[in-house]
């Protein structure tokens, strides 16, 4: 286990660096330093905590081998002592590995109606309700910062804002549960609008971003948009169609389209479109650079592909099925509400798996 001291020294000489500047009031004066450092001070702790562990474990094994020799007792103990070791130090590997550096991120997520029309609309619906449920089961806040009915009370689009409460270590963050989530689902029922009683099959698309929490983690020039405003339309009152107060931002350079509608307000529909629309493009940028990584580093799991069909909702026989991990179970009806946490763990085990192959295999 020498190369994983080796590794590991670095990252304490940085966890006590961090840690003395968290001391430090005026540290605290940026908030969005502060909140870095504060990420980062979480992740580092992990590997401290598991390197005393491996460290306390290797050197009762090692006192044990040596005691061994003159006295029968210790050497009786020493397999077990040899065996806490080796768990201590495949944990202090497993905690080397680098994590996404968004992990500890809060998200925007979006969901659209795709092929089924107005079927399509009521099931991004119900997989809104459903993130909004999970994120309720794990303590996180949630925001709607705008939508588009259709005429059946489902969504045409929505995006919804998921926060965590507080300085989180990296595997509790938003984004390291969600991330997986973005692709197309598929759902399997017999639709409101069907007399035959047939069932049919269609989908809708999810999209997940790292929030932006610094405006100047991503500067986007004001020569670089163009704004539109125009009336609101669908539901929200007698003052929904009467001011121009919906925002259309187009993003020049990228070809990036946002639309808010939902506040009454002009301002503020401007203010949650470019949460939208930063968040947009830093996802855009880091898939740019997912793609021109090597494979041993991209996810096995969360692709940059949006068009990939990753799950299954079958209303008939109540079952989930994820397409990338395997994951099955008949239990559609608590996941709607809520209960997502083994599917999106099923998620989480499949990459860290596959990151542990691609570790051994460098």
């Amino acid at each position: 286990m020498s190369e994983a001291f080796a590794a590991a020294e670095p990252l304490l000489a940085e966890h006590a660096q961090i840690e003395a500047q968290l001391a430090d009031p005026a540290v605290h004066a940026d908030a969005a330093n502060a909140r870095k450092l504060g990420r980062r001070y979480a992740e580092l702790g992990q590997v401290a905590q598991a390197y005393t562990a491996w460290k306390a474990a290797s050197d009762d094994a090692d006192a044990a081998r040596e005691l061994a020799e003159v006295d029968e007792g210790f050497a009786a103990e020493l397999p077990a002592l040899e065996q806490v070791a080796a768990a201590a130090g495949a944990r202090l590997r497993e905690v080397l590995i680098p994590r996404d550096p968004d992990d500890a991120r809060d998200v925007i997520l979006e969901v659209k109606a795709g092929e089924g029309g107005e079927e399509s609309a009521l099931f991004a619906a119900d997989l809104l309700r459903m993130y909004t449920r999970y994120a309720e089961k794990m303590g996180w806040a949630t925001q709607l910062l705008g939508s588009t009915d259709s005429d059946l009370g489902g969504y045409k689009d929505a995006q919804l804002a998921i926060k965590s409460r507080g300085t989180v270590a990296p595997e509790d963050g938003v984004w390291a549960h969600l991330k997986y989530e973005g692709g197309v689902h598929r759902v399997q029922r017999v639709p409101v609008t069907e007399s035959q009683g047939r069932i049919h099959t269609s989908a809708a698309g999810v999209l997940v971003f790292p929030e932006v929490e610094d405006e100047a983690e991503v500067e986007i020039d004001p020569n670089d948009l163009r704004i539109d405003v125009y009336r609101s339309s669908g539901p929200g009152g007698q003052s929904v169609n009467t001011t121009d107060s919906a925002v259309r931002i187009t993003h020049l350079p990228t070809g990036i389209v946002v639309s808010m509608q939902n506040e009454k307000s002009q301002l503020q529909n401007r203010e949650q479109g470019m949460r939208v629309l930063r968040a947009r493009i830093l996802a855009a940028r880091q898939e740019e650079a997912a793609a021109a990584a090597s494979e041993a580093r991209r996810s096995q799991v969360r692709t940059v592909d949006r068009s990939e069909r990753i799950r299954t909702y079958n209303f008939p026989e109540n079952r989930i099925a994820d397409h990338r991990t395997g994951y099955k179970a008949y239990n559609l009806d608590a996941v709607l509400g809520g209960e997502l946490a083994p599917v999106v763990q099923s998620a989480i085990d499949a990459d860290e798996a596959a990151r542990l192959a691609a570790a051994g295999d460098a």
